[in-house]
């Protein structure tokens, strides 16, 4: 295995790893629905630095399926969050 692609590896795990323990331990939703979009995008960089590394575009679509559920999920729990503090109000 390539050095390179082991340390990329290496420190998005620790990235993910630290992620995930703000998605289980955050005080709100906010806090969760930040953490979930850093680790698709976390996801997501290391998808494209193993294409990069290893010169290929097989996992192309798998990025834009992960930027879209991204998206979506971002604009669904805001709407909800909004929705909720309205009738809070």
């Amino acid at each position: 295995m390539n050095i390179l692609l082991l340390v990329i590896f290496v420190v998005f795990a620790v990235a993910a790893l630290l992620t995930l323990w703000r998605i289980v331990t955050g005080p709100s939703i906010l806090d969760r629905a930040v953490a979930s979009d850093v680790l698709l995008t976390e996801v997501m960089c290391v998808l494209g630095a193993e294409m990069a590394i290893n010169q290929h575009t097989r996992t192309l679509p798998v990025l834009l399926i992960i930027a879209a559920v991204g998206v979506f999920g971002s604009i669904s729990i805001a709407r909800f969050v909004a929705r909720k503090d309205n009738a809070d109000q």
